[in-house]
């Protein structure tokens, strides 16, 4: 992706368990910073221009399965990586 045009927009998510912590308050400061931290990698990593990245965290409101299972909540704790294509 280095080189291209491609926006990346990197998406965070946690399951619907209540995270308590110091380091985390949260699941909307977890899910932020999983994505925050793909962001970075990728900037100090894969030198990419950090105007083409955006980094969201949506916590446990767009599950991919049921929070109701270990299995679903497994599948939920997650980064998406999406890329389009054409610009800023």
């Amino acid at each position: 992706l280095k080189g291209t045009d491609v926006h990346i927009a990197v998406e965070g998510h946690t399951d619907n368990v209540p995270i308590a912590g110091d380091k985390f308050p949260s699941n909307w400061d977890l899910s932020v910073s999983r994505a925050v931290n793909i962001v970075k990698y990728m900037i100090n990593n894969g030198g990419i221009e950090p105007k083409r990245l955006s980094a969201v965290g949506y916590a446990h409101s767009r599950p991919i399965a049921s929070n109701e299972t270990a299995e679903g909540r497994k599948l939920n704790r997650r980064v998406n990586i999406l890329l389009t294509i054409g610009g800023e």
